[in-house]
């Protein structure tokens, strides 16, 4: 994350100040979401801090939400960063515009390069910890990512094609602020099913049931409910078990399933489990 902040920084400093020099509304618009995405990365950042920190007596199932809130609001910075764009896309396409400089071509493609690297390593990091704000945060550099190749592809018809084409890198920028926008909906309308409890993916659930199952002792598994908070998923259970057990020994198999869906890979931080008489 320390990585991809210094490097927005880096990134958008060059690129403004490059479109302003080199006549792209393109480049430059590319570099306001860019400082967008430095916002974004301390967003993020807290997010995952005030999530990791372990549960206390206000907040007894722990932080995990502010990473959610984290994503919510990359989203939302996007969806403005895009309806802005497409507002001074619009204006920059109604008034006379200069050709812009064939050295910001060679600025987009180290752009590109570095974004896509970025965009990569996160979403990998974010997959493989379940992070929803760092996947957030990995595809935020994707659409800068986009919004680069858009800039490229418009600032390249605006030289080749010379007098008259002079508005092809506003029109470039325009396209670019509808792939911001659509990602930005995206991940907003993730980071609002997760607020919402939303259930995980039919293959959480049944791996779940599966581990739960293979508990000695456990004769079905009648329900089971599974939500996500922050990194961790949370599940309630009701096992099955013989009728004629003794509580203790109920009480035992309660903690086996317990301790094993902890010790899988799921990423289970909790797990209440509901013992119920199996049917003759």
């Amino acid at each position: 994350m320390l990585v991809g902040l210094s490097s927005n920084v880096l990134l958008a400093s060059i690129k403004i100040v490059t479109g302003i020099i080199g006549n792209s509304y393109a480049l430059l618009a590319d570099g306001i979401e860019s400082t967008m995405d430095i916002f974004s990365s301390v967003v993020v950042l807290g997010g995952i801090k005030i999530s990791s920190m372990p549960a206390d007596e206000n907040h007894p199932y722990g932080h995990g939400k502010a990473e959610s809130l984290a994503a919510m609001s990359v989203s939302l910075i996007l969806l403005m960063a895009g309806i802005g764009i497409a507002i001074k896309s619009v204006l920059e396409i109604m008034q006379p515009h200069h050709t812009p400089a064939f050295f910001t071509l060679i600025v987009l493609v180290i752009v590109i390069i570095v974004k896509e690297i970025l965009f990569k390593f996160l979403f990998s990091v974010g997959k493989s910890v379940n992070s929803l704000s760092l996947t957030a945060e990995a595809w935020h550099h994707r659409s800068d990512a986009l919004t680069s190749v858009a800039a490229f592809i418009g600032i390249s018809i605006a030289i080749i094609g010379g007098k008259g084409y002079e508005r092809s890198d506003d029109w470039a920028a325009l396209a670019a602020s509808g792939i911001i926008i659509f990602n930005g909906i995206s991940m907003l309308m993730q980071a609002v099913k997760e607020i919402m409890d939303y259930a995980p993916d039919p293959e959480t659930e049944e791996t779940i049931r599966s581990i739960a199952g293979r508990v000695t002792g456990v004769s079905a598994i009648e329900k089971c409910r599974v939500r996500k908070s922050g990194l961790n998923l949370f599940v309630d259970i009701h096992v099955q078990v013989n009728g004629d057990l003794k509580v203790h020994k109920a009480h035992d198999i309660a903690h086996e399933v317990k301790d094993a869906l902890i010790r899988s890979s799921l990423g289970i931080a909790d797990v209440l489990v509901h013992i119920e008489p199996a049917n003759p």
